[in-house]
Protein backbone atom coordinates (compact mmCIF):
# COMPACT_ATOMS: atom_id res chain seq x y z
CA UNK A 1 0.00 0.00 0.00
CA UNK A 2 1.23 3.45 -1.54
CA UNK A 3 1.32 6.29 1.45
CA UNK A 4 0.75 9.47 0.08
CA UNK A 5 2.85 12.35 1.01
CA UNK A 6 1.77 14.93 -0.98
CA UNK A 7 0.62 17.90 0.57
CA UNK A 8 -1.92 20.36 -0.78
CA UNK A 9 -1.22 23.23 1.02
CA UNK A 10 2.24 23.45 0.24
CA UNK A 11 1.33 22.77 -3.28
CA UNK A 12 -1.04 26.15 -3.45
CA UNK A 13 1.49 28.44 -2.06
CA UNK A 14 2.89 29.55 -5.39
CA UNK A 15 -0.99 29.98 -6.54
CA UNK A 16 -1.38 32.38 -3.71
CA UNK A 17 1.84 34.16 -4.17
CA UNK A 18 0.75 35.00 -8.10
CA UNK A 19 -2.63 35.94 -6.91
CA UNK A 20 -1.34 38.30 -4.45
CA UNK A 21 1.00 40.22 -6.25
CA UNK A 22 -1.80 40.37 -9.30
CA UNK A 23 -4.16 42.11 -6.88
CA UNK A 24 -1.35 44.35 -5.53
CA UNK A 25 -0.53 45.17 -8.73
CA UNK A 26 -4.22 46.67 -9.70
CA UNK A 27 -5.83 47.92 -6.38
CA UNK A 28 -9.25 49.35 -6.23
CA UNK A 29 -10.78 51.70 -3.78
CA UNK A 30 -13.76 50.66 -1.39
CA UNK A 31 -17.09 50.14 -3.35
CA UNK A 32 -15.13 50.28 -6.48
CA UNK A 33 -13.67 46.36 -6.93
CA UNK A 34 -15.41 45.54 -9.78
CA UNK A 35 -12.15 44.40 -11.41
CA UNK A 36 -10.70 42.95 -8.05
CA UNK A 37 -13.99 40.89 -7.85
CA UNK A 38 -14.34 39.76 -11.10
CA UNK A 39 -10.84 38.28 -10.71
CA UNK A 40 -11.77 36.37 -7.64
CA UNK A 41 -14.55 35.30 -9.40
CA UNK A 42 -13.10 33.92 -12.01
CA UNK A 43 -9.79 32.26 -10.05
CA UNK A 44 -12.96 30.42 -8.07
CA UNK A 45 -14.70 28.92 -11.38
CA UNK A 46 -11.67 27.28 -12.31
CA UNK A 47 -12.22 25.29 -9.15
CA UNK A 48 -14.62 22.64 -8.60
CA UNK A 49 -17.96 21.78 -6.30
CA UNK A 50 -18.57 25.07 -5.27
CA UNK A 51 -21.42 27.77 -5.86
CA UNK A 52 -20.46 31.36 -6.36
CA UNK A 53 -22.67 34.39 -6.50
CA UNK A 54 -22.39 37.97 -5.92
CA UNK A 55 -24.53 39.67 -2.55
CA UNK A 56 -23.25 42.81 -3.80
CA UNK A 57 -22.05 44.30 -6.84
CA UNK A 58 -18.25 44.07 -5.91
CA UNK A 59 -18.35 41.17 -3.49
CA UNK A 60 -18.12 37.72 -4.28
CA UNK A 61 -19.08 34.59 -2.19
CA UNK A 62 -19.01 30.95 -2.80
CA UNK A 63 -20.05 28.07 -0.99
CA UNK A 64 -18.78 24.57 -0.26
CA UNK A 65 -21.01 21.79 1.02
CA UNK A 66 -19.25 19.00 2.37
CA UNK A 67 -20.46 15.27 1.15
CA UNK A 68 -19.50 13.88 4.34
CA UNK A 69 -22.73 14.43 6.23
CA UNK A 70 -24.41 16.95 7.86
CA UNK A 71 -22.68 19.55 10.33
CA UNK A 72 -22.44 23.29 11.03
CA UNK A 73 -22.16 25.83 8.32
CA UNK A 74 -19.37 27.83 8.86
CA UNK A 75 -18.15 31.05 6.69
CA UNK A 76 -14.74 32.38 6.57
CA UNK A 77 -13.86 35.85 5.51
CA UNK A 78 -11.40 38.07 3.37
CA UNK A 79 -11.38 41.68 2.58
CA UNK A 80 -10.79 43.01 -0.85
CA UNK A 81 -10.32 46.65 -0.92
CA UNK A 82 -7.65 48.73 -1.37
CA UNK A 83 -6.39 52.70 -0.01
CA UNK A 84 -5.92 55.98 -1.55
CA UNK A 85 -2.08 56.04 -0.88
CA UNK A 86 1.15 56.65 -3.26
CA UNK A 87 2.63 53.31 -3.13
CA UNK A 88 6.27 54.09 -2.38
CA UNK A 89 7.77 50.12 -3.18
CA UNK A 90 9.85 49.19 -5.97
CA UNK A 91 8.55 45.72 -6.58
CA UNK A 92 8.33 44.07 -10.28
CA UNK A 93 3.93 44.61 -8.82
CA UNK A 94 3.68 47.46 -7.58
CA UNK A 95 0.56 48.90 -7.99
CA UNK A 96 -0.13 50.08 -11.73
CA UNK A 97 -3.26 53.03 -10.32
CA UNK A 98 -1.68 56.07 -9.45
CA UNK A 99 -2.97 57.32 -5.65
CA UNK A 100 -4.12 53.82 -5.09
CA UNK A 101 -2.50 51.16 -3.23
CA UNK A 102 -2.95 47.75 -1.14
CA UNK A 103 -0.99 49.25 1.96
CA UNK A 104 -2.92 46.98 4.79
CA UNK A 105 -2.92 43.53 3.16
CA UNK A 106 -6.37 42.76 1.65
CA UNK A 107 -4.67 41.50 -1.32
CA UNK A 108 -2.81 38.80 0.98
CA UNK A 109 -6.02 37.78 2.62
CA UNK A 110 -7.58 37.38 -0.66
CA UNK A 111 -5.11 35.31 -2.53
CA UNK A 112 -4.85 33.33 1.15
CA UNK A 113 -8.55 32.61 0.98
CA UNK A 114 -8.47 31.90 -2.63
CA UNK A 115 -5.83 29.16 -1.52
CA UNK A 116 -8.05 27.81 1.42
CA UNK A 117 -11.23 27.14 -0.66
CA UNK A 118 -9.08 25.61 -3.82
CA UNK A 119 -7.51 22.73 -1.21
CA UNK A 120 -10.98 22.43 0.92
CA UNK A 121 -12.76 21.74 -2.57
CA UNK A 122 -10.47 18.90 -3.43
CA UNK A 123 -11.38 17.55 0.13
CA UNK A 124 -15.26 18.39 -0.17
CA UNK A 125 -15.90 14.43 -0.04
CA UNK A 126 -14.28 14.27 3.49
CA UNK A 127 -16.21 17.61 4.94
CA UNK A 128 -19.15 17.47 6.44
CA UNK A 129 -21.73 20.45 6.88
CA UNK A 130 -20.76 23.84 4.53
CA UNK A 131 -18.30 26.33 4.42
CA UNK A 132 -19.14 30.02 3.12
CA UNK A 133 -16.25 32.04 1.94
CA UNK A 134 -16.99 35.78 1.73
CA UNK A 135 -14.67 37.82 -0.48
CA UNK A 136 -15.57 41.45 0.59
CA UNK A 137 -15.43 44.47 -0.47
CA UNK A 138 -14.72 47.80 1.39
CA UNK A 139 -13.77 47.45 4.62
CA UNK A 140 -11.63 50.62 4.87
CA UNK A 141 -14.65 53.02 4.48
CA UNK A 142 -17.46 53.39 6.47
CA UNK A 143 -20.34 52.05 6.54
CA UNK A 144 -18.68 49.38 4.98
CA UNK A 145 -19.20 46.05 3.22
CA UNK A 146 -19.63 43.82 6.06
CA UNK A 147 -22.73 45.02 7.04
CA UNK A 148 -23.94 45.28 3.33
CA UNK A 149 -23.22 41.29 2.80
CA UNK A 150 -24.31 40.36 5.91
CA UNK A 151 -28.09 42.53 5.24
CA UNK A 152 -27.98 40.51 1.79
CA UNK A 153 -28.21 37.41 3.68
CA UNK A 154 -24.74 35.81 3.49
CA UNK A 155 -24.82 35.16 7.75
CA UNK A 156 -28.11 33.96 7.36
CA UNK A 157 -27.96 29.55 9.23
CA UNK A 158 -24.01 30.52 9.51
CA UNK A 159 -23.18 29.02 13.03
CA UNK A 160 -19.99 31.04 13.24
CA UNK A 161 -17.59 33.44 11.63
CA UNK A 162 -14.09 33.49 11.77
CA UNK A 163 -11.85 36.37 10.21
CA UNK A 164 -8.00 37.10 9.22
CA UNK A 165 -6.00 39.96 9.31
CA UNK A 166 -2.06 40.23 8.29
CA UNK A 167 0.00 41.99 10.54
CA UNK A 168 3.74 43.97 9.67
CA UNK A 169 4.16 44.12 13.82
CA UNK A 170 4.21 40.31 14.73
CA UNK A 171 7.09 38.34 12.97
CA UNK A 172 6.18 35.87 9.49
CA UNK A 173 5.13 32.31 11.11
CA UNK A 174 3.29 33.27 14.17
CA UNK A 175 -0.27 33.24 14.67
CA UNK A 176 -1.90 35.64 17.21
CA UNK A 177 -5.10 35.36 19.10
CA UNK A 178 -6.93 36.53 21.94
CA UNK A 179 -10.39 36.05 23.55
CA UNK A 180 -12.83 39.20 24.03
CA UNK A 181 -11.35 42.75 23.19
CA UNK A 182 -9.93 43.01 20.15
CA UNK A 183 -10.36 45.85 18.02
CA UNK A 184 -11.74 49.28 18.69
CA UNK A 185 -15.47 50.79 17.75
CA UNK A 186 -14.18 53.88 15.31
CA UNK A 187 -15.94 55.86 15.70
CA UNK A 188 -15.53 59.92 13.94
CA UNK A 189 -16.94 63.53 14.92
CA UNK A 190 -17.04 66.85 13.13
CA UNK A 191 -17.00 70.34 15.36
CA UNK A 192 -17.57 73.74 13.83
CA UNK A 193 -16.34 77.01 16.08
CA UNK A 194 -18.28 80.16 14.80
CA UNK A 195 -17.01 83.16 15.97
CA UNK A 196 -16.60 86.85 14.17
CA UNK A 197 -13.95 87.62 11.84
CA UNK A 198 -11.99 90.75 11.49
CA UNK A 199 -8.42 92.00 10.83
CA UNK A 200 -5.63 90.62 12.66
CA UNK A 201 -4.69 93.80 13.84
CA UNK A 202 -7.62 94.38 15.64
CA UNK A 203 -8.37 91.06 18.21
CA UNK A 204 -9.98 92.77 20.23
CA UNK A 205 -13.10 93.34 17.20
CA UNK A 206 -13.19 89.99 16.94
CA UNK A 207 -14.23 86.94 18.49
CA UNK A 208 -10.83 84.47 17.45
CA UNK A 209 -12.56 81.06 16.64
CA UNK A 210 -8.74 79.82 16.39
CA UNK A 211 -8.38 80.78 20.18
CA UNK A 212 -11.07 79.27 21.17
CA UNK A 213 -10.55 75.42 18.96
CA UNK A 214 -7.64 75.56 20.42
CA UNK A 215 -8.45 75.76 24.12
CA UNK A 216 -11.32 73.15 22.80
CA UNK A 217 -8.38 70.58 21.04
CA UNK A 218 -6.46 70.82 24.68
CA UNK A 219 -9.73 70.24 26.27
CA UNK A 220 -10.85 67.48 25.07
CA UNK A 221 -7.74 65.20 26.16
CA UNK A 222 -9.03 65.94 29.18
CA UNK A 223 -12.10 63.06 28.82
CA UNK A 224 -8.93 60.65 28.98
CA UNK A 225 -6.88 61.76 31.40
CA UNK A 226 -8.75 63.33 33.89
CA UNK A 227 -12.91 61.94 33.28
CA UNK A 228 -12.24 58.45 32.34
CA UNK A 229 -11.52 55.50 35.04
CA UNK A 230 -7.37 54.93 34.06
CA UNK A 231 -8.08 51.40 33.32
CA UNK A 232 -10.88 51.90 30.79
CA UNK A 233 -9.35 51.97 26.84
CA UNK A 234 -10.66 55.00 25.30
CA UNK A 235 -8.72 57.30 22.27
CA UNK A 236 -9.69 61.23 21.94
CA UNK A 237 -7.41 62.10 18.72
CA UNK A 238 -7.61 64.99 17.03
CA UNK A 239 -6.53 64.77 13.47
CA UNK A 240 -7.65 67.80 11.40
CA UNK A 241 -7.89 71.42 12.33
CA UNK A 242 -8.61 73.64 9.19
CA UNK A 243 -8.34 77.93 9.73
CA UNK A 244 -7.69 81.00 8.23
CA UNK A 245 -6.84 81.53 5.00
CA UNK A 246 -4.35 84.83 5.10
CA UNK A 247 -2.19 86.04 7.60
CA UNK A 248 -3.55 89.28 8.97
CA UNK A 249 -7.35 87.99 8.94
CA UNK A 250 -9.23 86.07 11.47
CA UNK A 251 -11.36 83.97 10.19
CA UNK A 252 -14.79 83.48 11.23
CA UNK A 253 -14.93 79.68 11.50
CA UNK A 254 -13.01 76.71 12.51
CA UNK A 255 -13.23 73.30 11.21
CA UNK A 256 -12.03 70.23 13.48
CA UNK A 257 -12.22 66.43 12.87
CA UNK A 258 -11.18 63.23 14.47
CA UNK A 259 -11.43 59.75 16.08
CA UNK A 260 -12.86 58.27 19.21
CA UNK A 261 -12.37 54.60 19.69
CA UNK A 262 -13.39 52.44 22.47
CA UNK A 263 -14.17 48.96 23.42
CA UNK A 264 -16.94 48.98 25.98
CA UNK A 265 -20.45 49.75 24.30
CA UNK A 266 -21.88 51.81 27.47
CA UNK A 267 -18.63 54.24 27.46
CA UNK A 268 -19.19 54.31 23.47
CA UNK A 269 -22.79 56.40 23.97
CA UNK A 270 -21.06 58.83 26.78
CA UNK A 271 -18.29 60.12 25.06
CA UNK A 272 -20.11 62.60 22.52
CA UNK A 273 -22.09 64.09 25.54
CA UNK A 274 -18.69 64.45 27.62
CA UNK A 275 -17.44 65.97 24.47
CA UNK A 276 -20.39 68.31 23.48
CA UNK A 277 -20.67 69.72 27.18
CA UNK A 278 -16.60 70.95 26.57
CA UNK A 279 -17.40 72.07 23.51
CA UNK A 280 -20.36 73.79 24.65
CA UNK A 281 -19.50 75.57 27.73
CA UNK A 282 -15.76 76.84 25.99
CA UNK A 283 -17.64 78.47 23.39
CA UNK A 284 -20.39 80.12 25.03
CA UNK A 285 -18.13 81.52 27.44
CA UNK A 286 -15.95 83.35 24.62
CA UNK A 287 -18.73 84.08 23.00
CA UNK A 288 -19.14 82.14 20.02
CA UNK A 289 -20.99 79.02 18.43
CA UNK A 290 -20.67 75.42 17.76
CA UNK A 291 -22.00 72.65 15.54
CA UNK A 292 -21.27 69.08 16.39
CA UNK A 293 -21.77 66.25 14.48
CA UNK A 294 -19.97 62.57 15.77
CA UNK A 295 -21.02 59.49 13.85
CA UNK A 296 -20.25 55.81 15.20
CA UNK A 297 -18.55 53.95 12.95
CA UNK A 298 -18.38 49.87 13.24
CA UNK A 299 -18.17 48.06 16.64
CA UNK A 300 -15.67 47.28 17.95
CA UNK A 301 -14.50 43.31 17.60
CA UNK A 302 -14.90 41.16 20.70
CA UNK A 303 -14.00 37.53 20.18
CA UNK A 304 -16.10 34.87 21.30
CA UNK A 305 -14.54 32.81 24.15
CA UNK A 306 -15.60 29.28 22.95
CA UNK A 307 -14.49 30.29 19.20
CA UNK A 308 -11.57 31.53 19.84
CA UNK A 309 -9.85 28.57 22.39
CA UNK A 310 -11.12 26.10 19.01
CA UNK A 311 -9.14 28.66 17.01
CA UNK A 312 -5.93 28.46 19.09
CA UNK A 313 -6.55 24.58 19.23
CA UNK A 314 -6.15 24.92 15.80
CA UNK A 315 -3.18 26.83 15.64
CA UNK A 316 -1.50 24.40 17.87
CA UNK A 317 -2.23 21.25 16.24
CA UNK A 318 -1.89 22.85 12.62
CA UNK A 319 1.11 24.90 13.44
CA UNK A 320 2.56 23.93 16.70
CA UNK A 321 1.95 25.27 20.32
CA UNK A 322 5.02 28.20 19.89
CA UNK A 323 3.69 29.60 17.38
CA UNK A 324 0.84 30.65 19.28
CA UNK A 325 0.70 33.94 20.61
CA UNK A 326 -1.47 36.03 22.89
CA UNK A 327 -2.60 39.01 20.59
CA UNK A 328 -2.28 42.40 21.54
CA UNK A 329 -5.64 44.39 21.49
CA UNK A 330 -5.62 47.30 19.37
CA UNK A 331 -7.66 50.63 18.82
CA UNK A 332 -7.23 49.77 15.25
CA UNK A 333 -11.07 49.83 13.83
CA UNK A 334 -12.16 46.61 11.65
CA UNK A 335 -16.32 46.07 10.22
CA UNK A 336 -15.42 42.03 10.69
CA UNK A 337 -18.23 42.98 13.61
CA UNK A 338 -20.97 42.48 11.49
CA UNK A 339 -20.37 39.38 11.38
CA UNK A 340 -20.54 38.98 14.96
CA UNK A 341 -23.81 40.48 15.02
CA UNK A 342 -25.35 37.13 13.71
CA UNK A 343 -23.11 34.45 15.38
CA UNK A 344 -20.27 34.35 17.18
CA UNK A 345 -16.79 34.21 15.65
CA UNK A 346 -13.06 35.03 16.22
CA UNK A 347 -10.68 37.51 14.20
CA UNK A 348 -7.17 36.49 14.08
CA UNK A 349 -3.75 37.95 13.36
CA UNK A 350 -1.44 36.39 10.96
CA UNK A 351 2.03 37.68 11.33
CA UNK A 352 3.81 38.96 8.18
CA UNK A 353 6.97 41.21 9.31
CA UNK A 354 9.99 40.60 8.66
CA UNK A 355 13.08 42.54 10.11
CA UNK A 356 15.77 41.06 8.19
CA UNK A 357 13.97 41.71 5.04
CA UNK A 358 12.82 45.11 5.43
CA UNK A 359 8.93 44.38 6.00
CA UNK A 360 8.16 47.02 8.93
CA UNK A 361 6.39 49.32 7.39
CA UNK A 362 3.67 49.80 9.76
CA UNK A 363 -0.08 49.44 8.11
CA UNK A 364 -0.94 51.93 5.62
CA UNK A 365 2.47 52.89 5.19
CA UNK A 366 3.76 53.82 1.36
CA UNK A 367 5.95 51.24 1.95
CA UNK A 368 4.06 48.59 3.57
CA UNK A 369 4.34 45.16 2.58
CA UNK A 370 4.02 41.59 3.59
CA UNK A 371 6.25 39.16 3.42
CA UNK A 372 4.71 35.93 1.63
CA UNK A 373 6.47 33.45 3.63
CA UNK A 374 3.70 34.18 5.62
CA UNK A 375 0.89 32.95 3.58
CA UNK A 376 1.44 29.15 4.42
CA UNK A 377 0.78 29.34 7.85
CA UNK A 378 -2.18 31.63 7.28
CA UNK A 379 -3.45 28.84 4.37
CA UNK A 380 -2.76 26.24 6.80
CA UNK A 381 -5.02 27.54 9.94
CA UNK A 382 -7.99 28.46 7.08
CA UNK A 383 -8.36 25.18 5.38
CA UNK A 384 -8.48 23.58 9.09
CA UNK A 385 -10.74 25.90 10.93
CA UNK A 386 -12.94 25.41 8.18
CA UNK A 387 -12.83 21.74 7.65
CA UNK A 388 -12.99 21.25 12.18
CA UNK A 389 -15.43 23.76 12.55
CA UNK A 390 -17.69 22.46 9.60
CA UNK A 391 -17.66 18.75 11.42
CA UNK A 392 -20.83 17.68 13.15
Amino acid sequence: MTVSTRDPIAEVVPAVVSWRRHLHQHPELSFHEHETAAYVENVLRSFSGLEISRPTQTSVLAVLKGEAGPGKTVLLRADMDALPIQEENDFEFTSSKPGVMHACGHDGHTAMLLGAVKVLSEMRSELSGEIRFIFQHAEELFPGGAQEVVDAGVMNGVDLAVGAHLISLVPTGLIAVKAGALMAAPDTFDIKVRGRGGHAASPHETVDPILIAAHVVTNLQSIVSRQLNPIEPLVVSVTQFHAGTADNVIPETVQIGGTVRSFDPALREQVPGWMERIVKGLTEAHGASYEFAYQQGYRAVINDAEVTARLQDVVRDTLGAERLLEAKPTMGGEDFSAYMTKAPGAFFFIGAGNAEAGITAPHHHPKFTVDEASFEAGVRVLVETGRRFSGA
